[in-house]
């Protein structure tokens, strides 16, 4: 049994309007390359200048670099890191861990945190970006005593009770390859049957955008 919507992946276009006197671009401006530490957004770079990065990287480098003027025939005493040799270890030494690269994983970012991470060979089909995206809900119907199952979908409720007893999905968007968030095209449902679960899109224009609300009971008197 599945439920779900579906919509293409609009073909991505440049967004970023130049501004008489902006000095500070978005977080989706495609113009731009970020500096993420953690959860904040810390700086940028033109992307013009990492113009022979625009398919990837063969070498990615970690570490730290300081300049050595020799001021008076001696070596600088700017520390690199905390100043502690990586031999000393733990709590004095500076480090860097959970090292990985995009091309390497997959990631789940639920608003700004990320949750969890998928191998990225288990997507070589996706290698290039996606044409199709669902949302929704699928359960499995194994008709036990020759009834429907009476799984539960979303919060078990169907779409149309809305808002506090409906599950729903809000503020729907996809990331086109120049890392920008839009809203879904050509987007429609998919019910298998509306008597056990169903789904209704929910109103535009408001601040929870592309949204929509779906589930049911499974099993009732129209869903034997």
């Amino acid at each position: 049994m599945r439920l779900r919507i579906s919509g293409k992946v609009p073909i991505p276009t440049d967004n970023y309007q130049k501004r008489q006197g902006a000095t500070t671009p978005t977080a989706q401006d495609g113009d731009y390359w970020w500096l993420q530490i953690n959860k904040e957004l810390v700086g940028y770079w033109p992307a013009k200048l990492f113009s022979s990065l625009g398919k990837g990287a063969t070498e990615v480098l970690w570490g730290g670099e300081i300049v050595n003027e020799k001021t008076g025939g001696k070596h600088t005493s700017t520390d690199m890191g905390s100043g502690h040799f990586a031999d000393e270890g733990h709590r004095k030494a500076s480090y860097f861990r959970n090292i990985m690269t995009d091309d390497d994983y997959w990631w789940l970012q639920i608003n700004k945190e990320l949750v969890g991470y998928w191998p990225a060979k288990l997507f070589s089909s996706l290698g290039k970006g996606a044409t199709e995206v669902l949302w929704g809900g699928e359960i499995v119907n194994e008709k036990t005593g020759g009834k429907h199952t009476s799984t539960d979908m979303g919060s078990g409720h169907f779409a149309d009770e809305g808002h506090r007893k409906a599950s729903y999905f809000r503020n729907i968007m996809t990331v086109d390859k120049t890392n920008t968030l839009r809203e879904p095209q050509g987007v429609y449902p998919t019910v298998t049957n509306d008597n056990c679960y169903n789904i209704k899109e929910g109103r535009n224009g408001t601040s929870w955008g592309f949204n929509f609300f779906y589930g049911g009971p499974g099993l009732n008197a129209k869903c034997p």
